[in-house]
């Protein structure tokens, strides 16, 4: 076996770059350095004259947090893999003889913008790298929750009833250790789904359904470039169509209409918006017992097919990120599932440039 070369090291990158490496598509059209004002406030930075290891760039530690949610990874797993694919360490602008962080230095930049609530900002500030681009507010815009599983918690009825009213258990209390790994703010949902049709032809009478542990994602999306710009996280038994009144719609539309399933549909919904202007698009419930009027069944149809979309956003979401709070807690929950909707944005960015260039 001949001893590797440098030209050995740079055929193996533009290989890597004839085969179409994202990475290197993420550091050509996403520009990280836009970050960097809002990763120094929340980087506390050693001083020099006091001695220890200096941190690492807070931008090459954003990217690292890009790789672990763009490919589900643990802390470990990240350390080992930003230190063995060449196309993460061009991605990273390490070299083979740099060292990188390791996993611990990934948690704890991970948990410095979780506490800082920094999540909000970041996303803002690519929001605004995306308006800048050219990629506004077009067509209306389309809201629709997901339901983000975490790991289940066994709690007694005690525990369950101190958690539902605001409290910490006494006994959790009493044990740091036990209560660092006890999820509070995770909730218990019930998610109703039609019964499928059998195969005589007969349908069950009742529906079936089906208990969730987690966080929900809420989510707005404009029509027009389908690019998230509204995002919010809750645990999972929150209402779906108080969120609406939260900071979900944007009036910088360019288009006042909002498309809605039937679980945002309210009185109190329906006169926020007149209030704001937003003009709604909602679907219409069946009449209990009753057959759906054909008028509704068209009207239905069509917001569908508009509002579908939003739908494609969870699917990629969970399929290419594998979207999963793995976390303890609603801040990191948040964290998590914000960092995968600037990871889905960057990527849809890529996209969207992509389809110009060609245009």
């Amino acid at each position: 076996m001949k001893q590797p070369g440098f030209f050995d090291f740079k055929e193996r990158l533009a290989r890597l770059s004839e085969l179409g490496d994202q990475f290197e598509a993420f550091s050509r059209t996403v520009d990280f350095e836009a970050f960097r004002p809002d990763l120094d406030k929340v980087q506390a930075y050693a001083d020099g004259g006091k001695g220890g290891r200096p941190q690492f760039d807070p931008v090459l530690m954003f990217k690292i947090l890009v790789i672990q949610t763009l490919n589900n990874l643990f802390d470990e797993r990240t350390e080992y893999l930003i230190n063995a694919p060449l196309s993460f360490m061009r991605f990273l602008g390490l070299g083979l003889s740099d060292r990188g962080p390791d996993a611990k230095t990934v948690w704890l930049f991970h948990e410095r913008l979780t506490q800082a609530g920094a999540i909000d900002v970041l996303f803002n500030r690519f929001d605004a790298t995306l308006r800048n681009a050219g990629y506004l507010l077009m067509s209306g815009q389309i809201l629709d929750v997901t339901l983000v599983v975490a790991p289940m918690q066994w709690n007694t009825n005690d525990e369950k009833t101190d958690l539902r009213e605001g409290r910490i258990p006494q006994d959790w209390q009493d044990k740091p250790s036990k209560l660092s790994h006890k999820d509070e703010h995770a909730r218990w949902p019930l998610k109703f789904a039609q019964a499928r049709r059998q195969e005589g032809g007969t349908i069950p009478s009742t529906n079936l359904s089906i208990l969730f542990f987690g966080y929900k994602s809420h989510i707005s999306i404009d029509r027009k470039f389908r690019l998230i710009r509204k995002c919010k996280t809750t645990d999972a038994a929150a209402v779906d169509g108080a969120r609406l009144r939260e900071g979900l719609l944007d009036k910088t539309n360019t288009v006042s209409m909002v498309w809605t399933d039937t679980v945002y549909r309210s009185k109190a919904n329906e006169d926020f918006r007149k209030k704001q202007g937003f003009v709604s698009k909602e679907h219409r419930k069946k009449p209990y017992l009753k057959p759906m009027p054909r008028h509704i069944q068209r009207s239905n149809a069509g917001k569908s097919v508009i509002r579908s979309r939003v739908e494609h956003f969870f699917a990629d979401q969970k399929s290419q990120t594998g979207l999963f709070a793995r976390t303890v807690g609603i801040a990191r929950a948040t964290m998590r599932i914000g960092l995968a909707n600037i990871v889905y944005n960057m990527r849809r960015f890529l996209l969207l440039e992509r389809i110009n260039a060609f245009a």
